[in-house]
């Protein structure tokens, strides 16, 4: 479906469950295909950009067997040389951190995605993966997708990203595990840390302290994991609940872990009635009236991916709110910073950048069509705010939600008609 139309309405009740969280389970299929053994997935993100990842870790060696339930099993550790290029579709996550752990294979790949990824700076990881020793070229001597990689001979080394990154680190700290020594990330600010924390838990050597990560040679073992619901996803009804009137949300099962709450904190400051139980990971939202809010640029890597929906429920606000630092949205699938301002423009919101500050004047909005310049987190964005236009709005490139939420459209229905 290339094209949605969302017709204002509510309220949204009922309980929903998320797809399993992107950038966990892009991990821990990684982790399988290096652990010597078989492994036990369940709770695996249904999005393209995972499907990807699952594809390439299958052309390099790994086994894999999927149950009616969706258990995954994955046999690891007989990697070898791929037949052909490695297509990770539309995943920046994908790319850099499957450049790590490739990097320190004793073979040959390429890595390539679809138009959007190579337009995306691909330097943040080729610099560091070259320092360690690996033979890491992009497209035609440039800095961009396609990726050719000669893995193996890499020595570990000590790095500072200019720009903070999990994707980075995690590119860094999977290539480590095939380096001679320890290598270690020092972070200029807090990135997620689902790269180290699956790596203890699979019994890989870390040491992480305030502002840097250790890790030393090693491979994981076998393991299970259960995957939890998508944070950043979760964020989307927890905006949707908030400014649709009479609303009450039950997201289950969301991810708790250190970093990905931010958007939790956002919500709550600008007035939101909503409570993530750290017990169960229930994430409860009811509709409240929201005041604008700043969020600063020390907030932005705990909730970059969220910004767009947060754009929206700023618009809905009383008065102004600021994004501030918010640079990196220019270098996603989209200029997330001009797509979000086009959007909210077209449906009569005052939006603007300063810089690298994001400005949204809370207003009423309209009913409009909008491009999504085939930016899954954007269409979903549009989305939720046409829930409370004065009109239907058409939402074009609909079909790129398929890369991390392909049933977001039936669980809108489903919250629509009360959870049924």
């Amino acid at each position: 479906m290339s094209v949605l139309v969302v017709e204002p309405g509510g309220p949204l009740r009922g309980s929903v469950y998320v797809p399993g969280d992107k950038s966990i389970s892009h991990r821990v299929l990684m982790l399988a295909a290096l652990a010597d053994g078989t492994s036990v997935i369940r709770g695996l993100s249904d999005g393209r950009d995972v499907r990807c990842t699952l594809s390439i870790i299958g052309q390099i060696g790994a086994e894999m067997d999927e149950g009616a339930d969706g258990t995954l099993r994955i046999r690891g550790g007989r990697l070898h040389e791929p037949g052909a290029v490695l297509d990770v579709g539309n995943s920046g996550t994908g790319i850099r951190l499957l450049a790590g752990m490739l990097a320190g294979m004793p073979f040959r790949s390429v890595l390539d995605g679809d138009a959007s990824i190579r337009r995306r700076p691909m330097d943040r990881v080729l610099v560091p993966l070259a320092q360690m020793g690996a033979r890491v070229s992009g497209f035609d001597g440039s800095m961009s997708a396609p990726l050719t990689i000669e893995g193996g001979g890499l020595s570990g080394i000590d790095y500072e990203p200019p720009v903070a990154s999990a994707q980075v680190k995690g590119c860094v700290l999977f290539a480590g595990l095939s380096a001679d020594g320890p290598t270690t990330v020092v972070e200029p600010a807090p990135t997620r840390a689902h790269t180290e924390e699956l790596f203890v838990a699979t019994g890989v050597e870390v040491v992480a302290e305030p502002g840097r990560v250790s890790v030393a040679p090693g491979r994981p073992r076998p393991f299970e994991h259960d995957v939890e619901g998508d944070p950043s996803q979760a964020a989307f009804w927890a905006v949707a609940a908030s400014i649709v009137p009479d609303s009450e949300v039950v997201v289950q099962n969301v991810y708790r872990g250190q970093g990905r709450n931010g958007f939790v904190d956002v919500l709550q400051r600008m007035g939101a009635d909503l409570h993530h139980d750290p017990a169960t990971g229930d994430l409860t939202v009811r509709a409240a009236t929201l005041d604008g809010t700043v969020v600063g640029a020390d907030e932005v890597p705990g909730l970059v991916d969220e910004i767009p929906v947060l754009a929206v429920a700023a618009a809905c606000a009383g008065g102004e709110t600021r994004f501030e630092g918010v640079a990196e949205l220019r270098v996603k699938e989209s200029d997330r910073l001009a797509t979000v301002e086009e959007f909210l423009g077209a449906m009569g919101i005052p939006a603007r950048t300063e810089g690298d500050v994001l400005v949204v004047e809370g207003g009423r909005l309209h009913g409009a069509s909008v491009d999504s310049h085939h930016d899954h987190r954007i269409a979903m964005a549009a989305a939720v705010a046409a829930l409370v236009a004065d009109g239907p709005t058409t939402i074009d490139g609909w079909e790129s939600v398929a890369t991390s939420y392909p049933g977001f459209a039936d669980d809108l229905l489903g919250l629509r008609s009360g959870g049924d």
